[in-house]
């Protein structure tokens, strides 16, 4: 039986970087993979953007709405055998989509891997990545540091370079002024307490 991967971090912790060299050594070894995102993540338009500038279209761009079993059974009956499916910022979907993940390797026998984020700017989790950590075989953090040198844990939102602790769950980085900090959680609370 395949297994779902859930591999989350703060941000700069190197997730899409090694989706996309994951998906390469498939590649390599001439296996088929795809890559999905939600469309909700605008950054990079169709396309996974690793901050090192490697980057690679998506297969498919995952709508609220879309089922992706159905998408997975179309690719295989128009494309063949599928060897793996890579999810970046799985945090996006929706918890039923998170769901069919979980059955898709287990019922289809395909290896999932799902990278994204555990928590929003306010500390909250996102609500597939809650469902993720419940439902996948093999939970991975992936480390990032923080300014200070500890382990960053949070991603503190910043709105024209200062700091916010309000607003939508989500908003995409380096999108309206908006940008993103890893930060433990020492450093984290000190920028929100000095508001």
């Amino acid at each position: 039986m395949a297994k779902l991967y859930f591999k989350y971090g703060a941000m700069n912790s190197g997730k899409s970087t090694i989706l996309l060299q994951s998906a390469y050594n498939y590649a390599e070894r001439g296996m088929r993979s795809i890559i999905m995102k939600p469309c909700v993540d605008t950054k990079g338009d169709d396309k996974i953007v690793s901050r090192l500038g490697v980057s690679k279209k998506v297969d498919y761009l995952i709508k609220p709405t879309d089922f992706i079993k159905e998408i997975v059974k179309n690719d295989i009956y128009t494309k063949g055998t599928l060897n793996c499916i890579f999810v970046d910022e799985c945090q996006f979907l929706t918890v039923c989509q998170a769901e069919e993940l979980f059955w898709i390797a287990v019922d289809m026998d395909i290896p999932v891997i799902c990278y994204g984020l555990r928590t929003d700017f306010l500390t909250n989790g996102f609500a597939a990545s809650s469902r993720l950590l419940e439902l996948a075989h093999s939970i991975e953090e992936l480390k990032t540091i923080c300014r200070c040198g500890k382990k960053a844990m949070f991603n503190a939102r910043k709105i024209n370079g200062k700091f916010v602790f309000e607003g939508q769950q989500v908003a995409i980085d380096n999108e309206n002024n908006v940008e993103y900090e890893s930060l433990c959680p020492v450093c984290y609370l000190n920028e929100k307490n000095s508001l």
